[in-house]
C-alpha cells in the first residue's frame, strides 16, 4: 500500500467496498509518488477523497490535467473565465438539486468520462452530502448465472430525457441554469465492462441514463434493470461524504454511481467539477 511507502501522505478506508481519504496532502504540492498512489486507490476503490485544499480555479485545472484530458461538459453553467470547470449549484431559494437521484456521469456518450474531480467552494451547515456506490462490488455479489446472461448483453444510454427543452430538469426551478437543451445523445454499451487498469469486471448501468436493453423493449428491460439496481444501492456497497470548503473527490465514472443529497433547502451550495475524458469500454 502506498501509505507504507509515503512518508508524508496517509490512506484511510471510507468503506468496506469503496472510497479511500488521503490526509496529509496539499495538492498543490503533490509529488509523483503521492499521485501514482492516488491513480492506483482511484482504480481500487472508485473514489479518493481530500479534505482542506486550497485550490483556486487555475490549480484545480492543473491538477484536473495531471489526470487526463478535460471534458467540457454541455449541460452545467461554466464559471466565469474558466470552461473547464462546470459550476453544479443550489441557491437558497431552489428546491431541485443537481444529480439528485443515483446515476454515473457522461454513459450517454459513445466514449463515456473516466471520472471527475469535484471541488466544494460552499457548503450548507449540514447536509448536502454525496453517496457513492460500488458497481463492481454489486457486479460481484450475483449469481454466475445472472453473471453469465449480462455478460452477452447490451445497453442504451440516453440524456435527452433529462436536459432537453422538454426533460425532467426543464419543469423545475434548475431549468433556467441549464443549457445544452438541443445537444441529442445516445450510446450502445455492454452491460459488464472491465476496468482498463484493473480488469475487475463492472456492472454498467444506471437509473438516470439506461434507457432499456439493446434489442429488448423498455417494458421488458424494467424488470430486469429494477433489480439490478436494488443490488448496487444495498447499503453494504456504499460510502458517504460529508463535504466542507476545500473538500475534493475524485470518482471514477466507470465503475461507481454517485448521488447527491439534497436535505438542505434554504441554503446555498456551490461545487466546481471537472470532468476527465475517458477510453472506449469493452
Amino acid at each position: 500500500m502506498a501509505s507504507q511507502t509515503l512518508a508524508r501522505a496517509a490512506e484511510r478506508k471510507i468503506a468496506p467496498h469503496i472510497g479511500v481519504e488521503f490526509t496529509d496532502v496539499d495538492l498543490n504540492q503533490l509529488d509523483d509518488g503521492t499521485f501514482a498512489a492516488m491513480r492506483d486507490a482511484l482504480a481500487d476503490h472508485g473514489v479518493v477523497f481530500v479534505r482542506d485544499q486550497q485550490l483556486t480555479p487555475e490549480q484545480h485545472i492543473a491538477f484536473a490535467r495531471r489526470w487526463g484530458t478535460i471534458d467540457v461538459n454541455n449541460y452545467f453553467p461554466a464559471n466565469g473565465g474558466h470552461p473547464e470547470i462546470a459550476e453544479v449549484r443550489k441557491a437558497e431559494n431552489q428546491q431541485t438539486n443537481i444529480g439528485g437521484g443515483w446515476h454515473t456521469d457522461h454513459s450517454y456518450d459513445q466514449v463515456p468520462a473516466m471520472g471527475s474531480i469535484l471541488l466544494a467552494r460552499e457548503t450548507p451547515p449540514s447536509g448536502g452530502d454525496t453517496l457513492f456506490a460500488s458497481l463492481s462490488a454489486a457486479f460481484d455479489s450475483l449469481s454466475e448465472g445472472m453473471k453469465a446472461t449480462l455478460r452477452t448483453m447490451r445497453a442504451v444510454h440516453s440524456a435527452d430525457h433529462i436536459y432537453s427543452a422538454d426533460g425532467i430538469y426543464s419543469k423545475t426551478d434548475q431549468g433556467a441554469d441549464l443549457k445544452g437543451h438541443d445537444v441529442r445523445t445516445h450510446a450502445v454499451h455492454p452491460v459488464v465492462i472491465r476496468h482498463p487498469r484493473t480488469g475487475r469486471e463492472i456492472l454498467y448501468v444506471n437509473p438516470a441514463f439506461t434507457l432499456h436493453f439493446e434489442g429488448w423493449t423498455r417494458a421488458e428491460s424494467q424488470p430486469l434493470l429494477t433489480y439490478l439496481y436494488q443490488v448496487a444501492m444495498r447499503d453494504e456497497f456504499q460510502c458517504r461524504l460529508q463535504w466542507s470548503p476545500g473538500s475534493i473527490a475524485i470518482w471514477d465514472n466507470r465503475s461507481t454511481w454517485h448521488c447527491a443529497m439534497n436535505d438542505y433547502h434554504g441554503h446555498r451550495r456551490l461545487m466546481h467539477r471537472i470532468t476527465i475524458s475517458g477510453e472506449p469500454l469493452n
